[in-house]
């Protein structure tokens, strides 16, 4: 499996960027698989979308050691990898046929499209994306929250939004004390990432969910290393919204409220 995904070469050899890249895989399956039993110890089936799936390196990894060791049917456990790029859902879709992996199904959509996609069920149990640049994480929660999933996971990559509006209301933020926070431009961008992180973890609480926000392998291995888990538990929602809201507006981001 790993020849085939090219981590490995033909010789069974690794290098240095595929070492690190497996090695974020790993430790990502490790943090997912409780979570799959979770599923499966309370639903007889379970099903798993990674949006922004690429070459679908996790998707492959996570049906490898974990459907494939319990024999999980296709009624049992499906993988869903959601790609734009169709070159890279044929690629997959073609990988899984060799492999014999029939409980994964590759689909060239943008979020917008799966969400109302027949192609995928109405309720999805996890929601997975590893490295989703920029908003691509924001739509991951979208889909998320709009099939009720249980789990989420998310390695979020390349945050530039919030920066964007930070740098375009500096001068009208001149007065608040915070902007500077992000006054010059490196924190600017390193503040806006952050936040954007801060923003996520309040929506899905103010959603209902718990969330947990840890690394997921050391910054030796990558620079785009936060991990947010958040698992639906029903939890109170208004105080996590008001924060959310308050946030915004304390740092001259009302506009993004609607986001």
């Amino acid at each position: 499996m790993l020849k085939a995904l090219h981590i490995l070469t033909n010789e069974g050899k690794i290098n240095q960027d595929s070492r690190r890249k497996l090695k974020q895989i790993y430790h990502l399956f490790n943090f997912i698989k409780p979570l799959l039993e979770d599923i499966l110890s309370h639903k007889e089936a379970l099903s798993l979308v990674d949006h922004g799936a690429g070459k679908s390196y996790l998707g492959f990894i996570i049906y490898d050691l974990f459907f494939k060791p319990q024999q999980l049917n296709p009624n049992q456990a499906r993988i869903y990898g959601i790609e734009t790029r169709p070159d890279l859902v044929s690629r997959s879709q073609e990988l899984a046929q060799k492999a014999e992996f029939t409980g994964m199904q590759f689909l060239n959509l943008s979020v917008a499209d799966s969400i109302t996609s027949d192609a995928l069920p109405e309720q999805i149990d996890i929601v997975t994306a590893l490295h989703a640049c920029n908003t691509a994480t924001d739509d991951a929660i979208r889909f998320a929250l709009a099939k009720n999933a249980e789990h989420i996971v998310l390695v979020p990559c390349c945050q530039a939004e919030v920066a964007s509006f930070l740098r375009k209301n500096k001068a009208h933020n001149l007065a608040n004390p915070l902007s500077e926070i992000w006054r010059f431009p490196i924190h600017t961008r390193e503040f806006g990432s952050h936040l954007t992180n801060v923003l996520r973890c309040l929506q899905l609480q103010a959603h209902g969910y718990t969330v947990s926000v840890t690394e997921l392998v050391g910054w030796e291995h990558s620079m785009k290393n936060e991990l947010i888990i958040a698992t639906y538990k029903n939890l109170p929602r208004r105080k996590p919204a008001e924060r959310l809201n308050e946030l915004l507006q304390s740092l001259g981001l009302e506009e993004m409220q609607s986001r």
